[in-house]
């Protein structure tokens, strides 16, 4: 579903010449085929699924921030400028982020479901907030709150 999303978005920015979101999309497709090629098998041929290009997604925001945070510390104000309207296009694509108090909430929800009561733990309550809300956290920020609630 979010793969037709993106190819119906290419369509879209190539009928309105829209040019910078033309080219984060087929940047966006070009990493999506680069995942899929690297997660087949012999049985599967199959794309991956929209959790893992929500991940994806994340990630390429994550790398688009970091290089902000240099080209700013730079002075280059063109540079990040560029990767903040690369953020905003690659953003359409994901669900709407949960609030501080949703996260805590949903955090609460997994530690019971898991029933985590240490440290030791928290890969199990990491893997059922991403299994969940893939694409609706920040799981570098959720990661801490993890930790912070098991008593790390």
């Amino acid at each position: 579903m979010l793969r037709d999303k993106l190819n119906d978005a290419m369509k879209d920015a190539m009928r309105a010449r829209d040019t910078a979101a033309l080219g984060t999309i087929r940047l966006i497709l070009a990493k999506l085929k680069e995942v899929d090629i690297a997660a087949r098998t012999e049985a599967n041929r199959e794309g991956v699924a929209d959790d893992r290009i929500l991940s994806m997604l994340q990630g390429m925001i994550k790398q688009r921030n970091e290089s902000v945070a240099l080209y700013e510390k730079g002075n280059r104000a063109d540079l990040a400028d560029k990767e903040k309207a690369e953020i905003t296009v690659i953003e359409r694509f994901l669900p709407q982020q949960m609030d501080e108090a949703a996260v805590e909430a949903a955090i609460r929800e997994a530690i019971a479901a898991t029933g985590a009561a240490s440290i030791k733990d928290m890969g199990k309550v990491v893997g059922q907030l991403k299994a969940k809300y893939a694409g609706q956290i920040d799981f570098s920020k959720a990661s801490a709150a993890v930790k912070k609630a098991l008593g790390g």
